[in-house]
Formats: structure tokens, sequence, C-alpha cells
């Protein structure tokens, strides 16, 4: 919320007049959200486009700047104190909400363009490939989860009763399949003209078949995964061409991608999700942060507890016997609980780390990765070419990746790879 406001509301209304203005507060202010966007002024009565979006990236800037430096902060914090996430979240609503309120009177040059921006950059391609990981499991997931609704149904129901849970797996294939074929004819259609977009575009749509045929070849995905990872590649694909300064093949040029922006915050939205309620996302995390796993850590660590003791009861008289070999076999009087609950949550900073990433790709999505374009052209080619390269190198990872996921176990099936 703070990024919108920032982006649509403050920054933009933010006037060049307002850095003479007699208020030393407002004119420092208006001189530190100036900052860096000079080029884009026109003077102090014609306020242009480019600099009111080059003032709102930098509103965006300062809220994820925010929060990208209070997750650092809690990584650290629960990397010492495995339970510091639940804990003291009333001085967390104010360290962050002071954090915000401190970036509104620093200048944009150079801690936020183009400091900040690069490390959102760095940050938005590791997130990427971590969504691959995302992506994966959530697709295992729901395939896992149908096949099982669709056995299960055979069992209770009768022979032919799961065949509609199996079906709609398969309609969900062919839509994420179809679909993305469909959305590189458009992008074959519309975003031609170059040689950069017309290899971007050839090489994601081999990938995409070369990775499903080879799914189809062994047991090391589910034709559901190969398309799930298809459909975000071809997302990236699109986020790469549309960010070309190359106006013979990008007839997007200097428009608002708001559909982009959409999908950048949808994905994000999803990523978060995952990551919150999923079981298998957190051992993804890490195992032993895994919460849900808590309760049996604890009836485990309980029963070993109650076999101690009840091993002293047998074998002792005296009350201060009893209780000297307890402490002796429990190390020292601690209780079992209380090393469950810090070895369950040992490795929780790593979600901290893993919501740095996110909050660096919903900068980015929302700046279109710090591309100022407007009025059908694109005010800083130099940046938007960076982007796209940025972009479609990450997708080439990202395809590699899962490409090596696939053929791994075959050039060397004496390997576990689970």
């Amino acid at each position: 919320m703070c990024a919108f406001a920032f982006q649509y509301a403050l920054g933009p209304g933010i006037k060049p007049s307002q850095q003479t203005s007699v208020n030393p507060v407002i004119r420092h202010i208006a001189d530190s959200w100036m900052s860096g966007c000079e080029e884009y002024i026109v003077d102090d009565d014609i306020d242009s486009t480019e600099r009111q979006i080059c003032s709102g990236n930098s509103g965006v800037y300062r809220a994820a700047g925010s929060a990208l430096i209070f997750y650092v902060l809690a990584a650290v914090a629960a990397y010492f104190k495995p339970t510091a996430n639940r804990e003291a979240w009333p001085a967390k609503f104010i360290l962050f909400f002071a954090l915000v309120i401190a970036t509104v009177f620093i200048p944009n040059d150079p801690l936020f363009t183009p400091g900040l921006l690069w490390v959102f950059r760095v940050g938005a391609i590791l997130f990427m490939l971590f969504n691959q990981l995302v992506v994966l499991d959530l697709s295992y997931n729901l395939n896992e989860a149908w096949v099982a609704k669709a056995d299960k149904a055979e069992l209770d129901e009768g022979e032919g009763k799961g065949k509609k849970w199996l079906g709609a797996l398969l309609f969900a294939c062919a839509v994420f399949f179809i679909g993305s074929l469909v959305a590189i004819g458009v992008m074959y259609a519309y975003f031609t003209g170059c040689a950069t977009n017309n290899a971007f575009i050839t090489i994601t749509l081999v990938m995409g078949l070369i990775n499903t045929i080879v799914q189809l070849t062994g047991e090391e995905a589910s034709l559901f995964t190969s398309t799930c990872i298809f459909a975000y590649s071809t997302y990236l694909l699109y986020s790469a061409v549309s960010k070309n300064p190359d106006g013979s093949c990008n007839p997007r040029l200097g428009d608002e991608s708001t559909g982009n922006i959409v999908l950048g915050v949808v994905i994000t939205f999803i990523s978060i999700m995952w990551l919150g309620f999923s079981h298998t996302a957190h051992r993804t995390v890490g195992e032993e942060s895994d919460e849900m796993s808590l309760c049996s850590h604890d009836k485990d660590e309980s029963d070993k507890a109650q076999n101690i003791v009840s091993g002293i009861v047998l074998n002792t008289q005296n009350d201060e016997e009893k209780e000297f070999e307890k402490s002796e076999s429990l190390e020292g009087n601690v209780d079992p609980k209380d090393e469950a609950h810090t070895k369950t949550f040992s490795t929780s900073w790593k979600l901290n780390i893993i919501l740095a990433f996110i909050t660096c790709f919903y900068a980015v999505s929302l700046t279109s990765w710090g591309s100022i374009s407007s009025g059908g052209n694109i005010a800083n080619p130099s940046g938007g070419k960076t982007n796209m390269w940025i972009i479609i190198a990450s997708q080439w990872l990202m395809m590699l990746l899962y490409l090596w996921t696939l053929v791994a176990p075959k050039l060397f099936p004496e390997r576990e790879f689970s």
C-alpha cells in the first residue's frame, strides 16, 4: 500500500515549483524526490509525464527499500534467535513505518537510483529462479492431489468415477500448453521486426517444446509441471520483449504496461501465499523451519523424555537420586520441548531472505524494472535494454535448470536426486 501511495499519489504530486517553496520541509522533500529526475523536468510551470513517472518510481524504491532493510534485519534476528519471527510484532510495525517515513527525506540519487535499483534487479533475478521452485512445488502438489482424488473416487464410487479428476488435470495441461503457444504466436505477430526479439521468442518456443518432450520420455516430472513451467517462461518472455527499446519490434514501447504490472503482483501474491500455507514450500526453505512438524517434534521428544524418566523410576528409590539422574539424562535439565521448539525454527531466517527477494521483484514489477517511458518512446533506452537482457537471461537459466532436473536422473542413475 505504501508503494502504491508513493507511486501514484505522493511522487507525481510533487511539483518542480515546490523546490523554491518558503516551507523548508516541503522544499527539502521536493529536492529529494526530484533528485536524479532533473533531465525530465521541463520548467517550473510545465511538469512532464516522465518526471512524474521518475518521482513515482522513486517512491516505490523508498517503500521497497524499507521492506528490504526490515526483512534483512529480521533474518539476522531469526538467525541468532530462531523464534524471533513470531515475537515483538508492535516493535516490528513501528520499525517498518519509521523506516518508510525516514526515506521520504532521503534524496533519490545515488541511494535509490541507481543504488537500490540495481539491488532490486539482482534480487528479482534470484526471486525468479526461486519462483521456479515455487511453481514446481505447486504444480507437483496439485498433480498429486488430483491423481489421489481420482484414485479415491475409483475406490469409493466405482470404476470410471475418477476420470473427472484426471480429465480436469489434462484440461489444465491443455490450457497452459495451448495458452503458451497462442501467446508466443501473438508475440511472433506483434513483437517481431528485429533479430533480438525473434531470437527470444524462438528460443522460448524451442526450449518449452524440448522440456515437454523430455518430460514425456521419463518419470522425473509430470506433464502438468512442464506446462506450468512453459507458461511461466512465456510470461517472462513477454516481460523481456516488451522492454525492448527498439520501436521497430516493440509496439508497446512508451505504453504503461498495466497488464504486466498486474501479472507481476499476482505472481508475487501467489508466491507469498504458497510459502505461507504450504507444508512442502516450508521444506523448500528449510526442513527444520517447517512449523507443521512442530507437534511431531514435540511428541517425539516428549516420548523420549518419558522413556528416560520411566527408566529412572524403575531403577531408583530415592527422590533426590531420581532428580539427579533425570537432570543428567536431559543434559543439563533442559526442557526437551524447548529444544524441539528451537530446533524446529532453526532455519526460519531463510524465509525472511526469500521475502526480501520477493520485495525486490515487486519493486521492479511496479516500475518496469526502472524504465521510464511515455508518449510512444522510452526516455532511458539503455535502461530498457539492460532490463530486457536481465529478464531473458533469467528465463534461459530457469529453463536450463528445469531441463537439468529432467535429464540428470537419466545421465546419473546411480545418484539420488529426490
